[in-house]
This record gives structure tokens, sequence and C-alpha cells, in this order.
């Protein structure tokens, strides 16, 4: 289900680039580590980890950030309704 993202192209400078639709994004720092994140299939404990230790964030309330940014790609159509990280 992550193969949606497969296709993306990501700047180090947080450009998004859509090939398929021809949309643009730009992601902040921690946008861009979620993408390719969910991309290379990594879970949901990996994801917060990952932001705990890159960004200095802690708590229930970054789970809840990844699931909503998670809930954001499926709203652009970026991710299926039915994916769900683990």
């Amino acid at each position: 289900m992550r193969e949606q993202l497969q296709h993306l192209a990501i700047s180090p400078s947080g450009f998004v680039f859509d090939p398929m639709t021809g949309a643009t994004f730009t992601a902040n720092r921690s946008a861009m580590v979620l993408l390719e994140g969910i991309r290379d299939g990594k879970s949901l404990e990996e994801l917060t980890n990952t932001l705990e230790k890159g960004f200095e964030q802690r708590g229930a309330d970054l789970r809840r950030d990844v699931l909503e940014f998670v809930r954001s790609l499926q709203d652009e159509g970026m991710l299926p309704r039915e994916f769900e990280l683990e």
C-alpha cells in the first residue's frame, strides 16, 4: 500500500513532486522524515522513535501527530484509506 509513495521525488530542500499527477508539495523536515519512513515501510513505533531522536519531541502527542500526518496523506490521495501503520 506504500506503492503510491514510491514514485514521489523528494528533494533535500523539502520539494516533493508526484510525477503521476504533476502535483508539487513543500514538506518541512519532520514531514520529509515521515514520508521517507512510510515509504520505506517503517512502523509507527519506528517513526515516532526517529522523530524523538531527530527533533527532541516526546510523548503521546507525537504518536497522534504521526497518525494525523497519515490521515492527511490519505485525504490528499497519496495513501489509500485502508492504509494503517503497524
